[in-house]
């Protein structure tokens, strides 16, 4: 990753400047002892009183181009430059797979955002994209699952596409069920052939696993055979009846209370096994809790290089220096050429 900072302007060498200092110098004692005149006589002695009194305005022109163009040469000699800081990010990254379960129970409307009520599918995209941008330099991809796991995003940099599939994720996409075996088995097999020494599986479930092919034990040997670690989360409330959304029979959204307890024990031995660990997320706080806790735990590690680009300015200078010069003499030899 390379970022570019603002345009500076600084010098090489800029002891030569306190040359300038002398230019003022030059110009009072250059007035002391009379300006340059635009027309030169044999004999002066009888302009002298004049001269003092008042410098001609052809010789005060030509004075100024003379000192601007010593000035113009000075600078030159300093160096002028405009630079420009590029900063070099050298991140070793983690890979990461976020699953996610987006079976029916996930609407369950136990979690808040804010002062609302939302179920829990909400909340949990709502978290996980505060901690996909948290992670800038890492590859994510996200799989979601109820009775069979699908990709939602690949494993990517641009966060930004990521977070707006995410957005898309809704409950009753696949046919219902928990298959976390299933899912942690594909997000395993998306992870295998990646060259980041950092590999992670982030699991949500609020579940039992009923459904798929792969038991969730034999996935999580198959994760800790390929050296990926794994983080679960059980989502929901403890014990007790949740807020349940339904249809009656005019199409109308009511609520019925509904008890939904599920078997922590698979989402545990998961995480023992795979040298994860286990949270249960009990509402929207102790999920971000959660997921903040993930991220300081697995920090990539970045090194910054910084380097400077310069554009040097001299020549511009000493073209300016070398053209006022050249219109002192042009002038001096022209329209104010001094008559011997």
């Amino acid at each position: 990753m390379i970022g570019e900072g603002l345009s500076q302007f600084s010098f090489a060498d800029p002891m030569w400047l306190w040359l300038l200092v002398l230019l003022p110098l030059l110009a009072i004692l250059k007035g002391r002892f009379g300006g340059t005149a635009g027309v030169t006589f044999s004999s002066t002695a009888s302009l002298v009183a004049l001269g003092q009194r008042r410098r001609s305005r052809a010789g005060a022109v030509l004075t100024v181009l003379a000192h601007l163009a010593l000035a113009a040469l000075i600078v030159a000699l300093a160096g002028p430059r405009l630079g420009r800081t590029l900063t070099r990010v050298h991140a070793s990254g983690v890979d990461i797979m976020l699953v996610l379960d987006v079976s029916r129970s996930m609407l369950a409307e136990d979690f808040s955002i804010g002062r609302t009520r939302a179920n829990r599918l909400e909340a949990v995209k709502r978290v996980t994209e505060q901690f996909i941008r948290q992670r800038p330099n890492d590859r994510i991809g996200i799989e979601a699952f109820a009775g069979r796991p699908y990709l939602v995003s690949p494993l990517t940099l641009d966060h930004d596409w990521l977070i707006a599939n995410l957005d898309r994720l809704q409950v009753g996409l696949i046919e219902d069920g928990t298959a976390i075996g299933s899912a942690l088995a594909a997000a395993a097999n998306r992870l295998k052939d990646q060259p980041a020494k950092t590999k992670l599986i982030v699991l949500l479930s609020d579940g039992d696993n009923n459904a798929g092919r792969v038991t969730p034990m034999t996935a999580a040997e198959a994760a800790r055979a390929l050296n990926i670690r794994t983080y679960t989360i059980g989502a929901g409330t403890r014990g007790g009846e949740v807020p349940f959304p339904f249809q009656d029979t005019f199409g109308r959204t009511v609520y019925q209370n509904v008890n939904m307890e599920f078997n922590e024990e698979t989402l545990k031995e998961i995480a023992t096994l795979t040298n994860g660990r286990y949270f249960r997320a009990t509402d929207t706080a102790s999920l971000q809790r959660i997921f903040g806790e993930i991220d300081k735990m697995e920090k990539t590690k970045v090194e910054v290089e910084k380097t400077a680009e310069y554009r040097l300015l001299f020549p511009w200078c000493l073209l300016a220096g070398y053209v006022l010069l050249g219109a002192e003499i042009l002038l001096s030899q022209t329209i104010w050429k001094r008559l011997p």
